[in-house]
């Protein structure tokens, strides 16, 4: 959710926007952003900007147009809508085929939530996969999907772009959280935005202009060799070619993605990032998508589990130089990966959840476990702490559930679903 002027806005998976009056819970408005039955949904929180209540959208996969819109934040009134993927004439139409409708059934949903530097007064926004995922009937670069667009707030105004994957083919979404902060990099402060993407590449920006400084592995790749710095462009490797000829391929990383929608942490002390990753394969293959049909998934492509060898680890803990992408320290989590998001703090501490129900604390500085407490169900939310009358907390919320835990088979089997928010006090010494 987000809070603005005694007032809690949230989205919801009909796709409404929706205005509660903070002390009572009362709706104040609510607002129809797209129509639930054509695949949209709202399953992120809006981000307050400027004034104005912005919020993104998924249902890529079910070959919609993505957007994100700007609302008034006392009467829901919409502002503006800003297209991810441009219409015929538009700018950027040119990477779309000609003579095509493949642009309106694109994808490039905006799921998760941009961040806002209001300094420069931009947001970043995150787009994800083209759609179908099968990139036969769209040949081109395909903007802005796969992406991060530079948005003015109070216009719409798209200041600049980049784009990670052009022609995506993998379900290479771009939209986990662009981290703003300000690193040296040879000799000069830059003011930046980082992702960690599912693809496996460590995206460092200038969020000034969108030039690309840094982008290197931080997982095991295979449908691209390195990402060249002059073009911002991704080498792929014969493996994708492979791929694109009809061949199935083993994906490093798999659709699950080098890490996922669980945040990743910065600690501008440190100049390291934080996150809990994946290290896992799918075997996969294009296949016909068929016929566009509305609300119905649009996607062509075969994904299975690729063999792994016994003992090895899927997920990590780690902390990661984010110009080198070389791990400071990693711990491996062989049991499951984490949907958890990471939270860092000046103490010297990192808070994150697993799946098996732990809410834990380790050591910034080695990873070590320092405590944990059980509850009663698994962890996939994010952590947050804040001070009440001089005192400082830290909570999360407990309660399995989410396509993260249908990925995961029967491991959870039998674990509660039941969900539940703990509150933690740090130690007054």
């Amino acid at each position: 959710m987000a809070l603005y002027n005694g007032k809690v806005y949230r989205g919801t998976l009909d796709a409404h926007m929706v205005a509660l009056d903070q002390k009572t819970g009362k709706e104040v408005w609510k607002t129809k952003v797209a129509e639930w039955k054509e695949g949209f949904s709202i399953i992120g929180a809006p981000l307050v900007a400027n004034g104005v209540v912005v919020t993104g959208l998924s249902g890529a996969e079910f070959g919609i147009r993505g957007f994100i819109d700007s609302y008034d934040p006392d009467t829901g009134k919409r502002l503006w809508r800003r297209y991810t993927v441009p219409a015929p004439g538009e700018k950027g139409s040119e990477t779309w085929p000609k003579n095509s409708k493949a642009w309106a059934t694109g994808g490039g949903s905006t799921w998760i939530t941009g961040s806002y530097d209001p300094q420069l007064d931009l947001m970043y926004w995150g787009t994800g996969n083209a759609a179908p995922w099968n990139p036969d009937s769209r040949p081109g670069d395909n903007l802005y999907t796969a992406s991060v667009i530079a948005v003015r707030p109070k216009t719409g105004e798209i200041v600049w772009h980049y784009q990670l994957v052009p022609n995506e083919m993998f379900d290479l979404d771009a939209n986990w959280e662009w981290i703003i902060a300000d690193i040296p990099h040879n000799g000069v402060t830059r003011k930046v935005v980082m992702h960690m993407s599912r693809g496996g590449f460590l995206y460092v920006v200038d969020r000034t202009n969108g030039q690309l400084i840094a982008a290197p592995a931080f997982e095991k790749v295979s449908w691209a060799s390195h990402i060249d710095l002059a073009t911002g462009r991704p080498v792929e490797t014969p493996l994708a070619k492979d791929f694109r000829a009809g061949k199935q391929i083993e994906l490093w990383p798999g659709q699950w993605g080098a890490k996922n929608w669980a945040h990743a942490a910065f600690n501008p002390e440190t100049g390291l990032l934080y996150a809990n990753t994946m290290h896992n394969s799918r075997l996969v293959k294009k296949d016909n998508p068929g016929e566009y049909k509305v609300g119905a998934r649009y996607v062509g492509f075969e994904n299975l589990p690729a063999p792994r060898e016994a003992g090895r680890p899927i997920g990590h803990l780690e902390a990661i130089d984010p110009i080198s992408g070389k791990p400071r320290w990693r711990q491996a989590e062989q049991y499951a990966p984490s949907y958890s998001s990471m939270l860092a703090t000046k103490g010297g501490l990192l808070f994150s959840g697993k799946a098996t129900g732990e809410f834990a604390a380790f050591d910034i500085d080695s990873g070590a476990q320092l405590w944990q407490f059980k509850t009663p169900s698994g962890i996939n939310a994010q952590p947050i702490t804040f001070t009440h009358k001089g005192k400082q907390y830290v909570a999360i919320q407990s309660g399995l559930g989410g396509t993260g835990v249908l990925r995961q088979g029967d491991l959870f089997a039998g674990q509660p679903r039941n969900g539940s928010l703990w509150v933690f006090a740090l130690a007054d010494d």
